[in-house]
């Protein structure tokens, strides 16, 4: 962060905000010797405090009539039920647990964009200034659905799921015959352009789930930094900035509220793709 006697300027301002507290800083677009310690941070702890709240609501669930925190955790129960009977032809023990969680987690992760921007980063700063950690460590970001990393590693875990149960519903035989002759046949011609277009398949959906949730939430985080800059425009002085503080309360009222739709929608989204995913992966072509 920069000092009190110098503010940084707007560009330095979002630069700084988009830094990852790392093991390292980053040499390569795809770098793994970097680990973003903020994101599994506030990762962690949201996941933590879903399982938390579900395991809570599931032990004081009653027979009787619910309260309102019981009565709003049933509502999403049977929200992701009904959805996970529409598209998983099969058992749904695991599926429809799994589709809650991850809708629970992702909404947490997303719901910390609602925090103002300087919260956690002028927090931390001052943990750090105050001789508790390095002064290269005056970076934070708490947001994780914000970092690819993150959303994309979520994303693979559903490849991984795909692949489990496409072996484990037709067998293992059965699956590795479809790789290469679907769509286009069975003629041996057509093996190699069945594996390579079943193989772009699979990666397309992965890439697409986990960069969707990334482009969205990358998009809110930046617009924050903007409002944020335009308040930190005004001096506390009667001139025309004073105009910039009042565009910031409105625009960050305003941006604050849409969000809120945008936070619970992506959450949606992802549920609901790795829900029919996984569907897929349960049905032959």
């Amino acid at each position: 962060m920069a000092s009190s006697s110098q503010a940084p300027t707007p560009t330095e301002y979002i630069v700084h905000h988009l830094e990852h507290l790392a093991t390292d800083k980053q040499k390569a677009i795809v770098d793994f010797s970097v680990v973003n310690l903020d994101t599994i941070f506030f990762a962690l702890v949201c996941l933590i405090l879903a399982l938390t709240v579900l395991r809570s609501a599931a032990r004081r669930a009653t027979a009787g009539v619910p309260g309102k925190f019981q009565a709003f955790v049933e509502l999403l129960v049977e929200l992701v039920d009904e959805q996970s009977k529409a598209v998983v032809h099969g058992n749904r023990s695991f599926i429809a647990p799994l589709g809650l969680t991850v809708f629970v987690w992702i909404f947490l992760m997303n719901a910390i964009d609602l925090i103002p921007v300087d919260l956690f980063p002028r927090l931390w700063h001052w943990f750090v200034i105050y001789g508790l950690g390095r002064p290269e460590w005056d970076y934070l970001r708490p947001l994780p659905t914000a970092d690819l990393n993150a959303t994309i590693g979520m994303s693979m875990g559903v490849l991984v799921l795909m692949i489990y149960y496409g072996i484990k519903i037709k067998g293992f035989g059965h699956w590795a015959a479809e790789l290469f002759t679907a769509p286009f046949g069975k003629h041996p011609l057509m093996w190699l352009p069945n594996l390579v277009l079943n193989i772009i398949e699979y990666l397309a959906k992965m890439v697409s789930l986990g960069m969707r949730l990334f482009g969205n939430m990358y998009a809110g985080e930046l617009l924050f930094f903007l409002i944020a800059i335009m308040g930190g425009m005004w001096a506390f002085r009667a001139d025309a900035t004073i105009l910039l503080a009042f565009g910031h309360v409105i625009a960050g009222t305003a941006w604050l509220l849409f969000h809120i739709l945008i936070v619970t929608l992506q959450a949606f989204i992802f549920m609901m793709l790795t829900l029919v995913y996984i569907g897929q992966a349960h049905e032959g072509h």
